[in-house]
C-alpha cells in the first residue's frame, strides 16, 4: 500500500471538509483567536476509518446486486466476464473530489488505444445509498458529453445499491470512508482500480489523475491476453507494477537486455547482408 499518496489525499480532502465547517476570525483584532494546528502525528476527526488498502489478487463479490443507471436490476459481476475492468468508487452528489475522478479517468483513457466496451469496461460505484439511478443517469450523460465519449456508452456504468451491497464490494477492495456529519460530506480517498475479467483485483492507482501508460499496461496485464498487441507485450517486459508507489516502472535489466538483443540483431542483419552482397560479387 502506498505511504503517501492515499494519506495525502485524504488529509486534502479533510481539509476541505474542515474549511466549510469552520470560520476564523483575522488575527490582530480584538477578541480574535485563531484555531489551533494539529500535530503532525494527529490523525484529523474527519480521516479516522479513511484508508484505500491495496487487496492484490482478492476476489470481489460478483453476485453483490446494484441498480444500473436505468434502474434495471444488475449485478456486479454483470460487467465481468471476457474484459478487464476499470472500478472506481465515487458517490454522485459529491460537489468536488469524486467529479475529479471521474475527469480524471475520462481525460486519461483519451490517449490510450483501446475502446471502452470493446476492450474493456468502465464502472463507477457509488457509496452513498442515497443515491438513486436518476443521479447516475445524469452524472453519466454530463461526463460522457463532456468528453466527447458518447459513442462509447455502453461500456461506462454507473451503479447505485443499498448500503450492504455497497459495503460488501468497497470492504472486499479495502476502500472505507466516513460520513462527516458537520459539512454533510464524505471523508474518502481517491483513486481507480483494474480487475481482470473474472474479477479479481489487479492494479490501484491512487490519486485524481492517471497515467495513460501506467492505465495501458495495467488493462492489457489485467487482461490475460484477451487486449493489447505485441508492442504491449513488449512494453510489459520493460516495466513492472510497483505496488508501493501504485505505479509502473521501468526494469533496467530487463531494458538492457532487450537493447543487447536487438543490437545482435542488427549487427546480424548487416553482416548477412554483407555476406550476401559479396557473394553476388563473386558470382557475377
Amino acid at each position: 500500500m502506498p505511504r503517501l499518496s492515499p494519506l495525502f489525499l485524504a488529509a486534502l480532502t479533510a481539509t476541505t471538509l474542515a474549511s466549510s465547517a469552520y470560520a476564523q476570525q483575522s488575527p490582530g483584532l480584538p477578541g480574535s483567536m485563531e484555531a489551533p494546528g494539529l500535530a503532525s502525528t494527529v490523525v484529523p476527526k474527519q480521516l479516522e476509518g479513511v484508508s484505500f488498502q491495496q487487496r492484490l489478487n482478492t476476489q470481489l463479490p460478483l453476485d453483490t446486486p446494484f441498480k444500473d443507471e436505468y434502474g434495471r436490476d444488475v449485478t456486479l459481476g454483470s460487467y465481468f466476464s471476457k474484459k478487464p475492468v476499470l472500478l472506481a468508487f465515487v458517490y454522485f452528489q459529491c460537489p468536488m473530489l469524486c467529479t475529479q475522478v471521474l475527469n480524471g479517468t475520462a481525460s486519461s483513457l483519451k490517449p490510450l488505444p483501446f475502446v471502452v466496451g470493446r476492450d474493456f469496461d468502465i464502472v463507477f460505484l457509488s457509496f452513498d445509498p442515497r443515491d438513486t439511478p436518476e443521479a447516475a443517469q445524469a452524472k453519466k450523460s454530463a461526463l460522457l458529453a463532456d468528453y466527447h465519449q458518447t459513442a462509447t456508452a455502453d461500456g461506462w456504468h454507473f451503479l447505485t445499491g443499498t448500503e450492504a451491497n455497497i459495503k460488501a464490494v468497497t470492504s472486499a477492495a479495502g476502500f472505507t470512508y466516513q460520513w462527516d456529519e458537520r459539512t454533510q460530506q464524505f471523508a474518502h480517498v481517491s483513486g481507480v482500480l483494474v480487475a481482470t475479467p473474472d474479477g479479481r483485483l489487479s492494479r490501484y492507482f491512487y490519486g485524481i489523475e492517471y497515467s495513460p501508460k501506467d492505465l495501458r499496461l495495467a488493462l492489457v496485464e489485467s487482461g490475460r491476453g484477451t487486449i493489447g498487441s505485441a508492442v504491449d507485450q513488449l512494453l510489459l517486459y520493460c516495466y513492472h507494477y510497483d505496488a508501493a508507489a501504485g505505479r509502473y516502472g521501468a526494469i533496467p535489466m530487463n531494458i538492457i537486455r532487450l537493447g543487447g538483443g536487438m543490437t545482435v540483431l542488427i549487427l546480424g542483419g548487416f553482416i548477412w547482408l554483407a555476406l550476401r552482397k559479396d557473394s553476388a560479387v563473386a558470382h557475377a
